[in-house]
Order: C-alpha cells, then structure tokens, then sequence
C-alpha cells in the first residue's frame, strides 16, 4: 500500500494543481479547455512537438536526480541550477583546450569536468551540512546565485571569446566536439538517452544496493543510523555530490549539443523545475522520466499558448508554482487516508 500511496497522492496533488490553475485562467477571461488543448497540441500532438518536449526533457532528468539522490537522505537540495551552469562552463573550458584531441577523448574529459565541477560544488553543501550544521535548503540556494554570479563573471571576463559581441560566451567548440542526435527518428541529442541510463544507474543504486538501503535509513533517522554505525557522514557528502554530478551533466549536454559554448543560455531555470519533477516523482529515479516529460511537454508549449491565448510566457511558470504549493500541501495526507491503511 506505500507504493501505491506514493502513486495516488502526488498524482491527485496534480490534478488538483491543474484544477486551481483553471480556476485562475476562468478569473483572467480564458478556456482552461482552449489552454489545455494547446498544451497537448505543441507538447505531445504530433511528431515535430514531441521532438519539441523529448529535447527539454535531458536535462529536466539530471536536474531532478540532483534533487531526488540527497532527498533519500532526508536533505532538500534546491540549487541544482549552479551546479548546471558551472558544469557547463566547465565542459566549455575543457573542450576548448582538448580541441586538438581525438573526439571521443575530448567529450569523455569534457564529461569528467562537468561532473567534477558539478559534484564537488553540491557536494559541499553536504559537508556543510555534517560539519557545520548548515541548512542545506538554504545554502544551496545561496551557492546556486554564486555559481551564476561566478559563471557570468568568468564568460564576460577572463575566459570571453572577443568573436562574441552583442553575447558573451567562450570559444565556440569545434564539431568533433559536438554531441549529434539519438537514431529514434526525430532529432534528440544522447543527453535524453544518457539521462534516462543514469536515471535506471541510479535506481539500481538507491534500491537494490546495501549502499542505498544505508541512505534511507539515514534519511528515515539519522540517530539511528549513527546508532548502527552507518558512515552518514560519508553518505551525505557522497549523495549530494553525486546529485551534483548529474547536474554537470546537463550543463554538458547544453554546452556540447545545443549552445556550443557557454554563455547566460545555461541559466533558464532547468534546475528549478529540476525541484519540482523530483517532488512529484517522490524521489524515485524511475518515476523522474515520465514526469521530466509530462513538464518538458508543459514548458514546450509556452510559446503557442502566448501566441494564441495573449498570455504571458510565465503562465506555465504560474501553473507550476501552484502545483508545487499543493504538491507540498499533499505531504501531510501519507500516513493519513485509511484507503491505504493495512487492515489487521
């Protein structure tokens, strides 16, 4: 009965979201009907609009792994949008000095970068954490607006190609440094087939390994895992660099398949809806695709329904936040609804 808990409440917490949300559209003049179709129509109605929603949803994947590996742990990791930028601008950096290198080792090393920089910038937020006793929600909002800061700084700075007039970014990276698209017959890079791997990887890890029954003991009660010994520390520092990691991974892919270099396009919010598709997954690595494409099919339609229902572009940003809020709300009914109560 958990599982199937875990299934019906963050399911009804969506479409009670979505019914708020049309309450709201009524109250501005507009069809939650007309909205709603439009959604369907460029997120998942025909081949070009899943080619749409299937190239947002790489990194929507790592983003919410970033968010939903610590959160076994008990910890609430929001800054997942640092992580992406610096691993980005990392893997820019790397690539442009690997140019010379054969393709294959270049991207591997660009990887390695990406989710070095990546894990080591979470990761110290974890030990923060253990060591310190700092918040981690907190602080990896914080560290999330310096890595932007720090990113900028550097991509306006030191590390500008002066080719890049009217938008700062590094050297362009030359093709053989270039990630192409996945053979499914519509054009996805292999962020999307990466992606969904470390989602299963991950999985694996957190439900079928000792190390991952170790996590959810901790996370479950950290006094009682101290009690059995368990290495928490280690876990915590482990777990959240490993979600950093993940997270330099989607800088990667937007650097080496959409960009082509690092500038301001790395920050447009993928590591804060990354919090949202870990939350309704309820942290399952597996659970994260479906939702990474149900709310990549949602952000790929922004543009067609500013077009046809002259609503702003933040609308689907509106339609998130209010299911994030109920999203929230919904974790007090686990435990509660004796529908999903053993009977003895």
């Amino acid at each position: 009965m958990p599982r199937f808990e875990a299934v019906v409440i963050p399911l009804g917490a969506l479409i009670a979201g979505l019914l708020i949300f049309s309450v709201f559209l009524v109250s501005l003049g507009k069809s939650p009907a007309d909205f709603f179709g439009l959604v369907y129509k460029a997120g998942f109605g025909t081949a070009f609009s899943w080619q749409n929603t299937l190239s947002r949803v790489a990194p929507l994947l790592f983003a919410g792994l970033c968010v939903a590996l610590p959160a076994r742990l008990g910890l609430v990791v929001i800054g997942g949008e640092g992580a992406i930028a610096l691993g980005g601008l990392a893997a820019a950096v790397v690539g442009v000095w690997s140019g010379a290198l054969p393709g294959a080792l270049g991207l591997f090393l660009m990887a390695l970068a990406a989710m070095c920089v990546g894990g080591a910038w979470i990761g110290t937020i974890g030990f923060l954490r253990i060591r310190r006793g700092v918040n981690e929600t907190i602080s990896s909002l914080l560290m999330a607006y310096i890595a932007i800061a720090l990113m900028n700084h550097l991509v306006e700075g030191v590390i500008r190609d002066p080719a890049s007039l009217n938008k700062p970014s590094t050297a362009p990276l030359p093709d053989s440094l270039r990630v192409g698209d996945m053979p499914i017959g519509v054009e996805v890079h292999w962020g999307l087939g990466v992606g969904v791997l470390c989602c299963v990887v991950c999985w694996v890890l957190l439900d079928r390994t000792t190390i991952g029954f170790a996590a959810r003991v901790a996370g479950d009660n950290i006094r009682a895992a101290q009690v059995q010994a368990l290495p928490v520390g280690k876990l915590v520092i482990g777990f959240t660099a490993l979600g950093g990691a993940m997270a330099g991974l989607a800088g990667y892919f937007e650097v080496t398949a959409i960009h082509g270099a690092a500038n301001a396009s790395l920050v447009v919010g993928y590591g804060y809806t990354g919090i949202l598709v870990a939350f309704l997954a309820r942290h399952n690595p597996l659970a994260i695709i479906p939702v990474a494409v149900l709310l990549a099919g949602f952000e790929a339609s922004s543009g067609l329904v500013q077009r046809r229902m002259d609503l702003p572009d933040a609308t689907i940003l509106v339609m998130q936040g209010i299911v994030f809020v109920v999203l929230l709300l919904s974790e007090t009914a686990y435990g509660r609804i004796k529908l999903f109560q053993p009977e003895y």
